[in-house]
């Protein structure tokens, strides 16, 4: 396996047994919700049980079964949160968007700073260029709308994020008038 890539990790996986072929993972694992679910082939895992549990699949060939947090454990522990769950649905730093919203986004939930966030909006002739701040290796979606009391549509989606910002152009916007922009990111 590379050591360098979106998707992997160094860490030990934590397996219940290695040494005697049991790969399932412990309860401390950060292989839990690590998984890609764009990925996941089957149904159920190795052993028959459920493949994904808690929303994302894990990495590895067996998917822990235990409860606990939605949030991929590795990451939980990167910012020292806890994985029983507790956390999830928290706002750890106070910047309006709670700790699995982070994990979605890529962003610190232990920074204020650290957050999803359009920045600007410059039209170029016909055209506007949206920018927003981003993580690299997030997939985010645009969505426009004419005014605030009327759904926004999808734009465009899997928009690959870059370290820093990522901006994207609208083509379409000639005509529209006044327009509104909403960016989201799209669990892994």
């Amino acid at each position: 396996m590379p050591t360098h890539g979106i998707g992997n990790i160094i860490a030990s996986p934590l397996f219940m047994n290695y040494a005697n072929g049991d790969l399932r993972l412990q309860s401390n694992s950060p292989c839990i919700n690590a998984g890609n679910n764009t990925y996941v082939g089957a149904a159920t895992d190795l052993e028959g049980k459920p493949r994904i549990v808690s929303g994302t699949a894990d990495m590895g060939a067996y998917e822990y079964q235990g409860t606990g947090s939605v949030i991929s454990y590795a990451w939980l522990q990167q910012y020292g949160l806890p994985t029983d769950g507790s956390a999830d649905f928290l706002d750890s730093d106070l910047d309006g968007m709670n700790n699995w919203q982070e994990w979605v986004c890529g962003t610190s939930p232990t920074n204020a700073q650290s957050v999803l966030r359009l920045l600007s909006v410059k039209p170029h002739g016909t055209n506007s260029s949206v920018t927003w701040q981003s993580v690299a290796g997030v997939n985010y979606f645009l969505q426009r709308s004419a005014n605030l009391s009327t759904a926004f549509t999808l734009l465009a989606s899997n928009i690959l994020g870059q370290a820093g910002t990522t901006s994207y152009a609208d083509t379409n916007a000639a005509g529209t008038g006044t327009c509104f922009y909403r960016v989201g990111a799209s669990p892994p």
